[in-house]
């Protein structure tokens, strides 16, 4: 762009342009704002570029680093101990710990002490490592620079950490504010800047910011030097929407509001840069007020975990009850006769004359012995399959975007198996579902639409209808041979056009000549930001050949002088960019500019513009004066610019919403209104947001006239202000033409449709938290008191209550659209529940306007209410709270920063990965998870119940049956690894399965797999197979002879044979529970057998002293005896087979899902037989009242409907005609 239209960009004050109050100071009587300062909740005193003064009470305020770690140095330690002692094992085995160091236990003291001290050791590694990457990231945010006054008008960069309340500081353009500044100037004249807020409240189009009149000359670093002022404002608050202060300047005090603070976390666009003061840092902005503490989240899975090891420990206990107590009563009455014991009373165990004294010893001793039932590698090994899921999912190619060159990444191994289990999903809408781009798609001018590009609904909607109707004819080839007579329509998606031409659809009926507009290849190949059209009709300049050129010229008139805009250059020759406040107008002045209507410069008074002449068939530039500009609002809904042009003609061209509009047009205005409407009905249909253009030519007497009203009502000072600018525009915008409607899209991330359809189809709710502006919501009424509003609320809630319980059985899909102001009531103690349980039943949730905060507790209600697992997905800063409240919070890692992916547990690239993280890598780990913990139960009470029978046959005297060698390694070393990669590698089925059955994630939400049921089956399976091992083993060796040699049995056979078998009986059990075998799990199970062999010929090669009974044990005493590899053999086959039988009796008559499929898949059912394989999929989706599919649903109900009713009107038509009364009547047709 020219160097003089930049320098003018500079110059134009904003304030004269616009006209309500969002520019306006604050004009109000002072006198309320200083009743408060100093009040309760007013007590903050900023010291203006005087920094120094902060640094002691009463003014010392707190520093602006910010922390989103859960420990620091002094809290690791006691916080992380407690983390890991609040698991009910670990807690368990410090008392076992504990006691080791006393005689009561009969193991040493290291056999216990060393295993703690490994699990918890590593559990507080893995809680430091990922703590610490979160502190990488904070020294990341901490460590950005920002420029700092330091006097004499000497601005120095300093770290963000390093600015304190006070300080002065400068931001640049496209620069975030490092904490919650007070705007003193800004590049332009008049103070104004504009600021995004994204990352606070969600919304892309950007604020206006104005500084007050006294700070205007502080636009340069001089003078900013002489600069002193005090602050009296509000103490630190969470709200971003207010700010009450003063600011005394020069002997003059001056109030403060919330168009002048500039908010941390929050971005500096179009403008060069902004003068500031430190007003709150760190901890006390309103970004940070906003966030929470990284809480310690536990999964369902774990928190259950406890209630088992309860459940285990009420097991321990009553076997030690049971053998304390028969002890005692064997000691005190049939073991005094045993003369050979020579029982002392000195002996705390077996005390004759103290039974119950020796029954509480037992009982202490017991609980050690049989501590074999809580499972203590359990929670370490869990640690270890988490850590590895965590790098198979940061690993998984299929999440990696080659756009960002970014992976999902896993932030804490924690949650896994949570992302099996996810109910409800509560979403952030920008930057999260979309890409903070507005396209420009359709557009329906004089009555005809434009832009013809079929959206994938109307292509999955034709395809639907192609196959739906080849089955009714194949159905009615088979039933009938009559039926062949039957006429049969059928889509196909490369016509598709033509088709709906014939039905009707509004898209089509634009012009009789065109049925099928053809769609450019060109415009097809090319790409342009903001623009997304494709019509040839309009496309290179072919729209000056329409017959409604006048109205098409106005309507690109309106796109491109009704706006905020501005004008910036670009790389691309004779192509401007172009800068507003949203970016609705930032895709219009695109798209008037790719028509040939290029806004090109801008002064304070005067538009400039390149347009195509349809008469000259050149462009031409020409000037029009600016005399007003109507800005939009939410109340207002509409926007209008009265301009001047070249010839003295005035026009009034304004755009808003069409209810808006069409209500203000003129009788002679309202020709297209009909088929417009049609259209708007279309576009909507598509999601598309559309706006309504029209314009009136106003005579001079009539705008003088009004001028003055305008005029004399702008300059008004006081409340009325605003109500009588209001009642000056509606003179004004009035008797309008209407020319078309716009449609704009907020445009999806890739597969963002696809993904919400398969989160439907697997069960899960979506819920929209947004803090973006209310396009269509529930009307409360907040114009009464508090307790009429609360009564109307709880009415509404009440009759929607209502309604979706009459309609509940024709299922018909209800949505519930509630704002901020609404949720403030319905989120309060006593409405709360009712709000709840209605949302609930609502197939979707929207929430427009809520705050942060409001983001977080809605969460939190949402969670406790439902008691079922949520997950929260955002990309900014004013998501941080409900992604922390969350079950699982999940991070977007875009462009706005990474504060949310900083407070998150999961971090996605895109919102399309959440499909695959949830429903395949959520759905494995769940089920792995839960296999592993089952396991884990069934093999330590097969193995700790043995110790629990053999007490039996040794009159409970706490006999150990097992060398305690053999005790160390079971859990260590034999039956370790392949439990662990049980937990990393197992499948039900395979991930492409996953995507094509999303039900199977179902199992996930009922909680299929880690049940009560399940629970007490293992429990009960380890049970039975601890007996039969135990009991087969003993009465096989008790009354035979072992050897060939004669030789029976003793303590050291009996124990070596029965960990034999158990050894092979709990791996050959994991090779039975295993779906998907890889060669490391055959790997680590048959290893694990083999190795338990080669520790045996090992550990009996020591010297007798070391390996005590187990002093060639293979080699000489069991190895060569046949008898131990039958009974191996035949007690292995015997504990397996209780379970073998309950499996094939399940499968057979009581198959799950996942069984079904597995089946299938080993029969290669989906090769080799394609029909069945599809219909199981159709018939195992859910009906969903959400989503791409169900948006489908409704198209091609709407398009048969179309084809009924085209088909009767044209056999009316036929019946009707001469033509066909005349054949009736011919005897030939009779």
């Amino acid at each position: 762009m020219p160097e003089s239209s930049r320098t003018t960009k500079k110059k134009i004050r904003w304030s004269k342009l616009y006209t309500f109050s969002c520019f306006r100071p604050p004009n109000a009587d002072p006198v309320p704002i200083k009743s408060l300062i100093g009040g309760p909740g007013f007590s903050r005193v900023v010291f203006c570029n005087k920094p120094h003064l902060h640094r002691m009470k009463p003014h010392k305020y707190p520093s602006n680093y910010v922390s989103t770690t859960k420990y620091n140095v002094v809290t690791f330690l006691p916080r992380s101990l407690f983390e890991q002692f609040r698991r009910v094992a670990n807690l368990y085995f410090l008392l076992a710990a504990v006691l080791s160091l006393t005689s009561l236990a009969p193991f040493t003291p290291p056999s216990l002490i060393i295993p703690l001290v490994f699990v918890v050791g590593i559990s507080m590694l893995k809680e430091a490592v990922e703590d610490w990457h979160r502190f990488l990231q904070d020294l990341e945010v901490n460590s950005r620079v920002v420029k700092t006054h330091i006097g004499d008008g000497v601005f120095v960069e300093k770290l963000w950490q390093q600015v304190s309340v006070g300080n002065v500081v400068k931001v640049q353009k496209d620069q975030y504010f490092p904490c919650d500044l007070l705007l003193l100037s800004s590049s332009y004249e008049d103070g104004v800047c504009y600021v995004e807020t994204m990352n606070l409240d969600g919304e892309t189009n950007l604020k206006a910011k104005r500084c007050v009149e006294a700070t205007l000359s502080l636009n340069e670093d001089d003078a900013v030097s002489k600069f002193e002022a005090t602050i009296y404002c509000e103490d630190p608050n969470p709200n971003l929407y207010s700010f009450v202060g003063n600011l005394e300047f020069q002997n003059e005090s001056h109030p403060l509001c919330p168009a002048q603070v500039l908010l941390r976390d929050s971005k500096l666009r179009n403008t060069e840069y902004i003068y500031g003061v430190v007003i709150f840092s760190g901890p006390d902005t309103k970004a940070v007020r906003n966030s929470m503490k990284s809480p310690s989240k536990r999964s369902r899975i774990e928190r259950k975990m406890d209630s088992v090891i309860y459940v285990l420990f009420s097991m321990l206990v009553l076997i030690s009850l049971v053998t304390s107590i028969t002890s005692a009563l064997l000691v005190s009455s049939r073991m005094t006769s045993w003369w050979y014991l020579r029982l002392q009373d000195d002996n705390p165990f077996f005390s004759p004359s103290k039974p119950v004294f020796s029954a509480i010893m037992q009982f202490i001793r017991a609980l050690v012995l049989y501590g074999y039932l809580i499972p203590i590698s359990l929670y370490v090994s869990i640690e270890v399959v988490k850590v590895l899921q965590a790098v198979l999912i940061n690993k998984d190619i299929h999440m990696f975007d080659e756009a960002t060159c970014q992976s999902v990444r896993a932030r804490t191994s924690n949650l896994n198996e949570e992302l099996g289990q996810v109910s409800i999903i509560l979403s952030d809408k920008t930057g999260t579902l979309t890409c903070n781009q507005m396209e420009f798609r359709k557009c329906s001018i004089a009555g005809v639409s434009y832009g013809g590009d079929l959206n994938e609904v109307d292509l999955a909607a034709s395809c639907r209808m192609n196959s739906d109707m080849v089955a009714c004819r194949s159905s009615a080839d088979e039933s009938d041979a009559t039926s062949q007579s039957i006429e049969i329509c059928e889509f196909h998606a490369d016509d598709i056009g033509t088709e709906m031409s014939y039905i009707g659809a509004p898209e089509y009926l634009g012009s009789p000549n065109i049925k099928n507009p053809r769609m450019s290849d060109v415009h097809r190949e090319c790409s342009i930001k903001g623009f997304n059209f494709r019509d040839d009709r309009l496309m290179d300049g072919r729209w000056t050949h329409n017959s409604n050129v006048y109205d098409i010229t106005m309507f690109f008139r309106v796109m491109a002088l009704c706006h905020t805009g501005i004008p910036i250059e670009d790389d691309r020759a004779d192509k401007l960019k172009f800068e507003a406040e949203s970016p609705e107008e930032v895709a219009f002045l695109i798209t008037s500019q790719e028509f040939g209507f290029q806004f090109c410069k801008r002064t304070q008074s005067v538009m400039v513009l390149k347009e195509l002449d349809p008469d000259l068939g050149s462009v031409v530039e020409r000037e029009y004066k600016l005399l007003n500009l109507l800005e939009f609002s939410s109340s207002r809904k509409r926007m209008s610019v009265i301009v001047s042009t070249e010839d003295g003609q005035i026009f009034l061209l304004c755009k808003g919403a069409d209810s808006i509009i069409f209500e203000r047009l003129a009788d002679n205005g309202r020709s297209y209104q009909e088929a417009t409407s049609l259209h708007l009905s279309c576009y909507a249909e598509d999601g598309f947001r559309t706006l309504a253009f029209a314009y009136r030519t106003v005579e001079r007497a009539e705008y003088e006239h009004w001028n003055l009203i305008f005029t004399k009502a702008k300059t008004t000072v006081g409340p009325e202000r605003d109500e009588l600018l209001e009642n000056a525009s509606e003179m004004i915008e009035k008797d309008l033409i209407l020319l078309g409607v716009a449609a704009v899209e907020d445009k999806l991330q890739k597969g963002v449709p696809e993904c919400i359809d398969k989160l439907a189809q697997a069960g899960l709710k979506i819920w929209l938290l947004t803090g973006d502006k209310r396009e269509t919501a529930i009307n409360i009424g907040f114009v009464s008191s508090f307790q009429a509003v609360k009564k109307a609320l709880v009415s509404q809630i009440k009759s929607f209550s209502q309604e979706i319980n009459e309609e509940h059985n024709k299922h018909m899909p209800f949505a519930l659209v509630v704002d901020g102001q609404a949720l403030e009531i319905a989120l309060r103690c006593d409405v709360k529940d009712q709000f709840l349980r209605l949302a609930v039943e609502c197939a979707s949730v929207i929430c427009c306007r809520v705050s942060p905060k409001q983001k977080a507790l809605i969460t939190r209600l949402v969670k406790e209410f439902t008691g079922k697992t949520t997950l929260a997905i955002g990309d900014g800063a004013n998501d941080v709270g409900m992604i922390q409240e969350a079950d699982i919070g999940v991070g977007i890692s875009g462009t706005e920063g990474m504060q949310a992916v900083m407070a998150s547990d999961f971090s996605l690239p895109q919102f399309r990965f959440l499909e695959r993280l949830l429903i395949v890598h959520g759905h494995w780990c769940y089920k792995r998870i839960s296999k592993m913990i089952l396991y884990f139960i069934y093999k330590n009470i097969v193995f700790g119940l043995t110790l629990f029978y053999y007490e039996f046959y040794t009159s409970f005297s706490g006999q150990v049956l097992y060398d305690d060698w053999y005790m160390t390694a079971f859990n260590v070393l034999l039956t370790s690894l392949p439990v662990i990669f049980l937990g990393v590698l197992e499948q039900d089925v395979p991930s492409d399965v996953c995507h094509q059955f999303p039900a199977l994630y179902q199992q996930g939400q009922r909680g299929i797999c880690f049940s009560w049921k399940r629970i007490i089956g293992w429990i009960l399976n380890g049970a039975v197979a601890s007996l039969i091992i135990f009991l087969s083993t003993i009465h096989a060796l008790s009354s035979v002879a072992f050897s060939g040699k004669g030789d029976v049995a003793d303590i050291a056979h009996l124990g070596t044979i029965t960990y034999s078998c158990i050894i092979w009986t709990v791996n050959c059990q994991i090779a039975l529970i295993i779906s998907h075998f890889t060669w490391i799990q055959h790997l680590f199970i048959w290893g694990s057998i083999l190795l338990w062999y080669i520790f045996l010929l090992a550990y009996g090669t020591l010297p007798p002293s070391y390996s005590n009974t187990g002093f060639h044990m293979l080699t000489e005493a069991i190895g060569g005896a046949p008898s131990f590899w039958i009974i191996t053999l035949l007690v292995v086959v015997a504990s397996l087979l209780p379970y073998f039988v309950y499996m094939v009796l399940q499968r057979t008559f009581y198959p799950l899902d996942d069984h079904v499929i597995q089946e299938m898949k080993h029969c290669k059912k989906d090769i080799f037989d394609k029909l069945m394989w599809l219909r199981e999929q159709r018939n195992s989706k859910r009906t969903t009242q959400v989503g791409f599919s169900a948006r489908v649903d409704a198209k091609t109900h709407h398009l048969k409907e179309a084809i009924q009713q085209r088909k009767a009107s044209i056999c009316k038509s036929f019946t009707n005609s001469p033509i066909y009364r005349t054949l009736r009547s011919n005897p030939l047709f009779q």
